[in-house]
């Protein structure tokens, strides 16, 4: 299992909670519906900010 920075995970925590919220939009605008997705978007802006998260696989 890939280890996540503590960064990473508050961001995961975050996006869980808006998309809960019905606040978390895809980049088209669009409402995120599924955790998994969520959980996409947290540890992408995790990444983006430069939090200990593994490679994004394709």
């Amino acid at each position: 299992m890939a280890k996540y920075s503590k960064k990473a995970g508050e961001k995961v925590e975050e996006a869980l909670h808006e998309q809960k919220e019905g606040k978390l939009k895809t980049g088209s605008g669009k409402k995120v519906t599924s955790k998994k997705q969520a959980v996409a978007i947290g540890l992408s802006e995790a990444r983006k900010e430069g939090a200990k998260v593994p490679e994004k696989k394709d």
